[in-house]
C-alpha cells in the first residue's frame, strides 16, 4: 500500500506542489486528442512511455499528489480511504496496454516512477523497463548487484537488507551467497545506474514520449521527456493537474489514462489483453530460477549506447553548427547594432555641439547689443557734458563783461 510505503521513508518537506485542480477534456476533444496520439504512435520509429502514480489508482493503489492523494491528505492530517495492498492489488488496464504495445513493437521502452510492481506483473520482460525509484517484489545482492523477483512484497523501505541470501551463481560455478536488500530507495539514495543510463539515452534517441499519469515534479526523473524534445522529438502529457513542464509539450490529454489508452488501442486496431495470474512471474510457481533473475542485461546498455551514437551525435554536430551560426550572426548583427548606436550618438553629439555654438553666438551678440548700448549712453553722458560746460563758459564771460561795464 503506497501509504505504508510513504510511511517507511525518511521525513522530507519538498515533496512538490499538492493537490492541484484536476482538469477534464470535453468527450469530443478526447476523441479527437486520442486519435492524433495513435496517429503519432503509427508514425513514429521510436516511441518512450513515462509512467507515474496515476496509471495505479485504478487498482486500489492512491497516488501522492492528486486531489486525494497521500501526501496531499497527509498535510491536511488525513490519510487515504482508498489503500489495498500490493500484493492484492492487479494491474490495470493502461498496464496491459502497455504490455501489448511492447509486444507489439510500437513502444520501444517504458520509464516508471512507480514502485507497485504492476508493470512486472503485467508481464512485460526487463530489457524493456526501467524501474528509477526501485520495486516492491525484487531484491538485490549487495555484492554482485543482480536483481531477483520475490513472490510477495517486501515490508522495508530504503534498500534495508532482508533475511536472504543470493541465489546467482559465480565464476566456476560457486554460489555468491551475498545479502539481499530491497530495491526501494529513499529520499537521498541515488538512482539504478543501468534503469538510468537505458532511460536517458532511450529517452534521447525517442522522436515521441508519452506521460502517463505523472505530474513530472520528481527530478531527474521528471526531466527525462525533455532529452527527446533536445533531439527533435515530440511530448506527450496525458494527466488529470497540471505537471511541470505543460508548456513543452505538443499535445496535453486531460482525462482518464485507462479511457485514454482504450481508445488510443482501438485507433491502433490492438486488443487490451486480460490480466492472467500465469503469467505474473510472482505469482507463478513454475517460474525458473532463470525466469525470477530480474537484473538488467548488460548487452541492452550497450546496443543502446550504439544507438544513441548513430541518432543522436550527428544530431549534436548539427545543433553545434547551427548554434555557432546563430551566434555568428548575432555577433554580427551586435556589430551592427554597436556601429548604429555609435553613429547615433555622434549624430547626438554634432546637434548638441551646434545647438551649443549657437546659444553661445547669442549669448555674445547680446553681450554687443548691450555693450553698444552702454557706449551710446556714455556718449550721450559726454555730449550733454560738452554742452554744460559750454553753457558754464558762455555764463562766466556775460559774467566779466557786465562786470567792465
Amino acid at each position: 500500500m503506497s501509504s505504508s510505503y510513504a510511511d517507511g521513508l525518511s521525513p522530507y518537506e519538498n515533496k512538490g506542489v499538492l493537490g492541484l485542480e484536476e482538469r477534464y477534456d470535453s468527450v469530443e476533444t478526447l476523441r479527437l486528442k486520442c486519435g492524433l496520439l495513435a496517429e503519432w504512435i503509427q508514425g513514429a520509429r521510436h516511441v518512450v512511455v513515462h509512467t507515474g502514480a496515476g496509471i495505479s489508482t485504478a487498482a486500489g493503489i492512491p497516488d501522492f499528489r492528486g486531489t486525494n492523494g497521500v501526501w496531499t491528505l497527509e498535510q491536511k492530517g488525513l490519510k487515504p480511504s482508498m489503500n489495498i495492498s500490493f500484493d492484492e492489488a492487479i494491474p490495470t488496464k493502461t498496464h496491459m496496454a502497455l504490455k501489448k504495445l511492447i509486444e507489439a513493437k510500437r513502444v520501444k521502452f517504458i520509464i516508471s516512477q512507480n514502485i507497485d510492481g504492476l508493470h512486472l506483473r503485467s508481464g512485460i520482460q526487463r530489457q524493456y523497463l526501467a524501474e528509477l525509484h526501485g520495486n516492491m517484489f525484487t531484491e538485490q545482492c549487495d555484492k554482485c548487484g543482480r536483481q531477483f523477483i520475490r513472490n510477495f512484497a517486501t515490508k522495508s523501505v530504503g534498500k534495508k537488507s532482508l533475511d536472504t541470501v543470493c541465489r546467482s551463481e559465480q565464476i566456476g560455478g560457486r554460489p555468491c551467497r551475498g545479502r539481499m536488500h530491497d530495491t526501494i530507495l529513499d529520499w537521498e539514495h541515488n538512482l539504478p545506474d543501468s534503469d538510468l543510463t537505458l532511460s536517458d539515452l532511450h529517452s534521447s534517441v525517442a522522436d515521441l514520449s508519452i506521460c502517463l499519469g505523472t505530474t513530472l515534479q520528481i527530478i531527474p526523473s521528471g526531466n527525462l521527456p525533455l532529452y527527446t524534445k533536445k533531439y527533435g522529438g515530440r511530448l506527450v502529457i496525458c494527466n488529470l493537474q497540471p505537471t511541470k513542464h505543460d508548456k513543452k509539450a505538443d499535445l496535453i490529454i486531460n482525462g482518464n489514462v485507462d479511457e485514454v489508452m482504450v481508445a488510443v488501442m482501438k485507433k491502433l486496431g490492438l486488443e487490451i489483453p486480460e490480466y492472467e495470474s500465469g503469467m505474473d512471474p510472482t505469482r507463478n510457481s513454475d517460474t525458473t530460477a532463470k525466469e525470477m533473475d530480474w537484473t538488467i542485461p548488460t548487452s541492452r546498455v550497450k546496443e543502446m549506447n550504439v544507438l544513441y551514437k548513430k541518432v543522436c551525435k550527428p544530431m549534436r554536430r548539427k545543433r553545434k553548427t547551427f548554434m555557432y551560426e546563430r551566434e555568428r550572426t548575432d555577433t554580427n548583427k551586435e556589430t551592427k547594432a554597436r556601429k548604429q548606436a555609435f553613429t547615433v550618438k555622434q549624430e547626438i553629439k554634432t546637434e548638441d555641439n551646434i545647438t551649443t555654438s549657437g546659444e553661445m553666438c547669442k549669448t555674445g551678440n547680446d553681450r554687443v547689443a548691450d555693450d553698444s548700448v552702454k557706449i551710446e549712453e556714455n556718449a550721450e553722458d559726454v555730449e550733454s557734458c560738452r554742452y554744460s560746460m559750454e553753457d558754464a563758459t558762455e555764463h562766466n564771460t556775460d559774467l566779466k563783461m557786465n562786470q567792465t561795464v
